[in-house]
């Protein structure tokens, strides 16, 4: 028989990380132009139908399923949910679930997380890339790409950066935030820059709708940090903590900096904070102490700052809305601080945060899994982008008179604000 409390416990998880997607579409929605608010909005709820057919037909199996006998694959024995039900309605769901809650719960959990982790890719290419094109892009990479990652990482015996390198990731440091933001980056390289990029101030259109979206976000990544010790323990009591600790941490420190460099602190700047301390405390979650999560989200800000505000503009790439600045840059840095302050007895593996023990090995190995998931991530984000541009004309850009409309009107014939007359 199943706990109740744990199965409950993980199916109010879930729901929760299914709210960060809808949530996402407000934080991005707000950051968009008024003309593309309707279209920045609807690339993160086509991801959600998307990602809701590709899990359940496959994305499971190839991530989950098998005899862990590949170190990047799972396996087709559970195409389709397989096995599923039928263990259920026998009453002897045992071999298909966790110790104490039925496997269908962790399904809507992982698919949750694919969902979440697809929609933060379209933030990079708002504002110019052809719908079509990004509706085509997500299910091939729901496939190819994520459900390979996931195994490798959280996959346990015999996969590839998880068991065989050693690297930790709690709840999704290189599976949800370094593949998601490494792939907005290409895909933004490959569709190339918006028209007047660099001449002209892309500002954010409403400022409520970003705060309301990270709000959302921010009540989400509870579930998605707790629920990834997958019991109602005192792991997931202190992942809560340090979820809290990070993200408020993150955010003091983006205000000091917007407060030294422009002279006064915005609530765009405190939102986006706060959720560039809930990406880095994402892999290290359930491994250090709340005072080292403390110290991770004020040393994110200032790096992702960096990132968004100098490396872009001195590169010269256009990522949109920072998917790759804030997920993949915070990602890495929280991965590695993983390295340094994992508490040796909280660790999935024989080796401690280099503070405690004064071995480099957990820090050594955080940095090769972080490489890992880039190649990887990086390889396959190429080849898919470049085959989907070809399968759209060569290009994956709207028309130059589509976005200087706006993609609200030009791809789905609607506007959020019909009665507005002032300025973009």
């Amino acid at each position: 028989m199943f706990d109740a409390g744990s199965t409950g416990f993980m199916l109010v998880c879930a729901m929760l990380v299914l709210l960060m997607t809808p949530g996402l579409a407000f934080f991005y929605g707000g950051l968009s132009r008024r003309k593309n608010v309707v279209n920045t909005m609807i690339m993160s709820f086509a991801v959600i139908g998307i990602v809701g057919v590709t899990w359940t037909v496959c994305g499971w199996s190839f991530a989950y399923g098998g005899d862990g006998s590949i170190p990047f694959f799972g396996g087709f024995d559970q195409i389709g949910l397989q096995g599923l039900v039928a263990g259920i309605v026998s009453e002897a769901p045992e071999a298909l679930s966790h110790d104490a809650y039925p496997a269908m719960a962790d399904v809507v959990f992982q698919l949750a997380f694919c969902m979440i982790t697809t929609a933060i890719i379209t933030g990079a290419v708002a504002g110019r890339m052809k719908f079509g094109a990004v509706c085509a892009f997500v299910a091939v990479w729901t496939v190819v790409v994520y459900p390979p990652l996931a195994h490798m990482v959280w996959g346990g015996e015999g996969s590839l950066v998880g068991d065989t390198i050693g690297a930790l990731d709690f709840a999704g440091g290189d599976v949800v935030h370094i593949s998601s933001g490494l792939t907005g980056l290409i895909l933004c390289l490959i569709a190339g820059k918006r028209r007047g990029f660099g001449m002209v101030s892309y500002r954010p259109h409403n400022v409520p709708f970003v705060a309301l979206g990270a709000t959302l976000l921010w009540f989400g990544w509870f579930g998605f940090n707790a629920g990834s010790e997958f019991a109602p323990d005192g792991v997931a009591a202190l992942a809560l903590a340090n979820t809290v600790a990070a993200s408020g941490a993150a955010l003091v420190s983006w205000m000091l900096i917007e407060r030294v460099r422009a002279g006064k602190p915005t609530l765009v700047g405190a939102a986006t904070g706060l959720v560039a301390g809930l990406v880095v405390i994402t892999p290290a979650a359930g491994f250090v102490e709340p005072w080292a999560a403390v110290v991770m989200g004020f040393v994110v800000s200032p790096v992702c700052y960096f990132a968004v505000s100098f490396l872009k503009r001195k590169l010269g790439y256009d990522d949109a809305l920072d998917a790759f600045g804030i997920h993949a840059v915070g990602g890495v840095t929280g991965g590695v601080l993983a390295g340094l302050f994992c508490v040796p007895e909280l660790s999935w593996t024989d080796f401690g945060g280099l503070v405690y023990t004064g071995d480099p090995t957990l820090l050594g190995a955080q940095v090769l899994g972080i490489l890992v998931t880039v190649v990887f991530v990086g390889v396959l984000d190429v080849v898919l982008g470049f085959a989907v541009k070809a399968c759209f004309k060569g290009s994956l850009r709207v028309s130059e008179a589509e976005e200087a409309q706006g993609l609200d009107v030009a791809a789905h014939g609607e506007s959020a604000y019909p009665a507005y007359v002032g300025l973009d």
